[in-house]
């Protein structure tokens, strides 16, 4: 039996819905919450946000420039399928510029600013426990994007920012059903606790471990359900689950 969708309700929010829609459904892409190949109508997903269909077209048209779906006349959005090469590539670039880059704030990165990221690794957790994967994979962003912004190089977030975007985490459904995800929620809480120390190899330690969940752990919790194919995957229902169009 599939659980109620728990998108965020943003009719009462006062900065731009565009923005948020947008955020939330990228983050529904990466946790494999909308499907691969499916056809999704502004007005469908604009039911399950609780607002108008408009600032949801635009969201879409903002992630068709993305190359993360495709336009469909007169029926929607296609979301784009995305394959496991690529998959490994992205995590692979990932890896050469995320680890070395966290693992350097151990020296430099000043003790308020990783502590104003606690919230944001908390949050992680507190989504995890819940099943919210929507939730946990925008703290998430917002927590790696954090730190790496201390490095003072925008140019490398941007591109971090993309990768993750591309990304899919199709384990992830599977892990929160079993229970295992906030193992790894907790370790954004240990890269802090790490950093604040300023020991570096445990960072780096901390995050070659964290990062080889993306096609490791997770991806053999999707294989586990049968969600791994020649194709990307079609996961099973979770919290924050978006139905395609009819």
């Amino acid at each position: 039996m599939s659980r109620t969708p728990a998108l965020p309700v943003l009719g009462s929010r006062k900065p731009s819905h565009r923005e948020r829609v947008a955020d939330a459904l990228r983050a529904a892409l990466i946790a494999g919450e909308l499907l691969p190949g499916e056809v999704y109508s502004a007005p469908g997903l604009a039911a399950r946000f609780g607002v108008s269909a408009t600032p949801v077209r635009e969201a879409m048209l903002d992630l068709a420039k993305e190359g993360l779906v495709d336009t469909v006349p007169n029926k929607g959005f296609r979301v784009t399928a995305v394959s496991e090469k690529q998959l490994d590539e992205y995590t692979h670039i990932r890896a050469l510029i995320e680890i070395p880059t966290t693992a350097g704030l151990a020296a430099s990165a000043d003790p308020m600013a990783l502590e104003a990221l606690r919230p944001v690794a908390q949050e992680i957790v507190t989504s995890a426990a819940a099943g919210d994967l929507i939730a946990y994979v925008e703290a998430d962003l917002r927590f790696h994007l954090g730190l790496l912004a201390l490095a003072g190089n925008d140019h490398l977030v941007d591109v971090v920012r993309d990768l993750r975007r591309r990304s899919r985490l199709y384990g992830l459904t599977a892990l929160a059903e079993q229970g295992r995800l906030e193992a790894s929620a907790e370790e954004h809480l240990e890269i802090l606790d790490a950093l604040l120390t300023r020991d570096e190899e445990a960072v780096r330690a901390v995050m070659t471990r964290h990062l080889s969940h993306v096609r490791g752990l997770w991806a053999s919790a999707a294989k586990g359900r049968g969600e791994l194919r020649d194709q990307p995957p079609r996961p099973a229902a979770s919290k924050g689950h978006v139905g395609p169009s009819s």
